[in-house]
């Protein structure tokens, strides 16, 4: 059985001491996991350390990408 995952990443910059959440929902988490890290995501790209703080598994993509949609709505953040 296929999993998709909705993860979260913690976006850190040590220059200027900034810092964000990243939500997003894929099917192969450590693909997606090393794209971030290797600098190929434009949103991600401007940061310096990346971690994978949370991530869960949902049984179709659907479900996945209605859990990444609720985690970047303000109910969501607070639940970050």
């Amino acid at each position: 059985m296929a999993y998709f995952f909705t993860y979260i990443l913690l976006c850190q910059n040590s220059k200027n001491s900034k810092h964000k959440f990243y939500v997003g929902s894929t099917s192969d988490l450590k693909k997606r996991v090393a794209s971030h890290l290797s600098k190929a995501n434009k949103t991600t790209r401007n940061y310096d350390k990346i971690s994978l703080v949370y991530y869960e598994a949902c049984l179709n993509k659907t479900d996945a990408q209605k859990r990444e949609l609720q985690l970047k709505t303000g109910f969501g953040r607070g639940y970050i």
